[in-house]
């Protein structure tokens, strides 16, 4: 995995412990911030094995049922399929676990830890400047009503393609990612239109346009996203 991927997710892991100032976060040991984060994810790993472990004794709940209790050949045929996507979600959620011991190995290389700091001081130094974009791009919402992650989530990208050099595309795709793994269903799509509106160039935005282009404007397909 990249070292800048477990950086990400540690820094984005890390945000709610920000302190209200700047020069603290310069004082504060990275050493405490990351293991906070590592804490998280251990949690993580516990609790996506323990869901997996339930999901799994309810779809053979499920099975036992749909030979028992089935009243009838349709009723049997829906519970078989609820017995395999229980089972297939607790496939999904150990994959993931699987992935998170590597995480936590990797979260102790110096790289991980030096951008992990990088993008926490500069989300904190630059956080109202970072809000400010954010909140111009966004259309009929506000930054405060979004959930904490996605707030976070949208900070991150921010401050990478912004501040600290990241083509915007890996920016973006980036955050997608981490929406998808910590944010709800919707959450990674929303991310990304209101990504997509802050690095879209004026040239390319529909008032720029002439008037028979207006149907392939890229916002109608950003705010459908």
């Amino acid at each position: 995995m990249q070292a800048r991927r477990i950086a990400r997710e540690l820094a984005l892991l890390s945000m709610s412990q920000l302190p209200s100032k700047p020069e603290k976060l310069e004082a504060q040991q990275l050493q405490s911030v990351a293991l906070a984060a590592v804490r998280t994810l251990t949690g993580e790993v516990h609790d996506l094995l323990e869901t997996a472990a339930a999901e799994v004794e309810r779809g053979s709940d499920r099975l036992l049922a749909s030979e028992t209790k089935a009243q009838d050949l349709d009723s049997a045929r829906v519970m078989v399929k609820e017995a395999l996507e229980l089972a297939q979600a607790a496939i999904n959620r150990i994959g993931t676990a699987v992935e998170l011991p590597e995480i936590l190995q990797l979260a102790n290389h110096q790289e991980v830890r030096d951008y992990t700091l990088a993008l926490l001081q500069t989300v904190s130094i630059r956080r109202a400047e970072i809000d400010q974009i954010i909140s111009a791009a966004m259309i009929d919402w506000q930054l405060h009503r979004l959930p904490q992650i996605d707030r976070d989530i949208l900070r991150l990208a921010v401050a990478e393609f912004q501040y600290m050099g990241i083509p915007d595309k890996v920016a973006i795709n980036e955050a997608v990612e981490l929406a998808k793994r910590y944010s709800d269903d919707d959450g990674h799509r929303f991310i990304n239109g209101v990504l997509r509106r802050v690095v879209e160039k004026p040239e390319d935005k529909p008032e720029n346009k002439p008037e028979d282009k207006l149907e392939d404007k890229p916002e109608d397909k950003l705010e459908k996203a």
